[in-house]
């Protein structure tokens, strides 16, 4: 009886310390600060937080020793009498002029590194206009002719029931963002629609795009490889789907994927003079309607009661005239959360998307629109 209390007893401690090691192992990988990313200003805001971390850890140590040394050796039980003073000089000149130098040590590679992080104008190699749009990204090369949509990718889109085992769940997208390194990049930031946030933890970036008004911010990256980050302002129900993906690559790999972009916009613009077959039109929209639509309407169409409408059944979507439908994706509508698609897709994707809408998600109306209708509703 005794050795089956002492064996159930040491079995416990035994997976106490099994779990207090495995435990410390898992700790072991795990840091909690700040980023030190892959750009000089990254680096430079790293080293000014431990700076002032260090400082602060001083002050600490400081302040706490004294107080554990008046509470030791001035207690009541060695017979301590309290003082009885009420102003000093000395000490009201030591406790301001002290943490007026503290601050003052602070400010000055504080206001360094300000500087650096709004010298956005100054010599950049490549200029991309970052648009938020609910719930994707718009980035437009101003000195090339290049410009794309990067939204989630439909990975991620198809298991965010069940994301186990998915090791970049909601931090996967369609198009990356690709950069050379070793260039200054200047970023400016807009929004379509409601106030978003572009934050890349690795590269120091994190900037408000905002209705009507134009933010900026820069990097350079110094180290090839994948970068994610998110949008870190509340902009709507799928905030949380709407990531951000940028591909550091060599300056060679950087022009072999302008050349690939520009060739896809040239094909693109070819695309949209020819006549599309129903399957095929089918086949891509159900891809664009899952990527831009579904957010609000619903994979299946269903829609969000009282907040989006359905496809299946809208008198829009099945009647025979086309031009109400063509002219709500194209120009969108005012006042509502449907927004104009003139500007994110092009000519052969809307065509696609509406006939992907009046042929499947329950309707059947047998016609197809073609990318020539809406090149003349632009």
């Amino acid at each position: 009886m005794i050795f089956s209390k002492l064996s159930r007893r040491f079995s416990v401690v035994a997976t106490g310390l099994v779990s207090m090691l495995s435990m410390s192992v898992a700790r072991a990988e795990y840091a909690l600060n700040m980023t030190q990313g892959v750009t000089p200003i990254s680096q430079e805001l790293y080293s000014l937080h431990m700076l002032v971390f260090w400082i602060c850890v001083g002050i600490g140590v400081v302040v706490f020793s004294a107080m554990a040394y008046s509470i030791f050796h001035h207690r009541k039980s060695r017979g301590a009498q309290a003082a009885n003073f009420h102003e000093s000089t000395t000490v009201e000149i030591v406790w301001t002029v002290v943490p007026l130098l503290i601050l003052i040590g602070i400010a000055i590679p504080a206001t360094g590194t300000l500087l650096d992080l709004e010298d956005a104008k100054t010599d950049a190699d490549i200029t991309v206009q970052v648009t938020g749009i609910q719930w994707k990204w718009k980035y437009t090369f101003v000195d090339e002719d290049v410009s794309f949509i990067s939204s989630l990718a439909q990975s991620s889109r198809d298991v965010v029931k069940d994301p186990t085992g998915n090791e970049n769940y909601l931090l996967e997208v369609d198009k990356p963002l690709v950069l050379p390194v070793g260039k200054k990049v200047r970023f400016l930031f807009h929004s379509d629609d409601v106030i978003h946030a572009w934050w890349v933890p690795e590269l120091a970036v994190k900037q408000d795009s905002i209705p009507g008004f134009i933010n900026d911010s820069w990097a350079t990256i110094e180290k090839p490889g994948v970068y994610r980050g998110q949008c870190a302002e509340l902009c709507g129900k799928d905030h949380g789907f709407m990531p951000i993906v940028v591909n550091a690559v060599s300056e060679a790999e950087y022009e072999q994927w302008l050349v690939g972009m520009k060739a896809e916009a040239a094909a693109a613009a070819s695309a949209a003079d020819q006549e599309w077959s129903m399957q095929d039109l089918l086949a891509k929209g159900e891809t664009v309607y899952q990527a831009n639509c579904a957010a609000c309407h619903g994979p299946t169409g269903a829609g969000i009661p009282g907040a989006f409408p359905a496809m299946t059944g809208s008198p829009i979507v099945i009647d025979p005239d086309q031009a109400a439908h063509i002219d709500i994706v194209v120009n969108g509508k005012a006042g509502t959360a449907m927004s104009a698609f003139k500007g994110q897709l092009n000519d052969v994707d809307i065509a696609a998307v509406i006939t992907y809408e009046r042929n499947s998600l329950g309707n059947s109306v047998g016609d197809t629109v073609q990318p020539s209708a809406i090149k003349n509703a632009r």
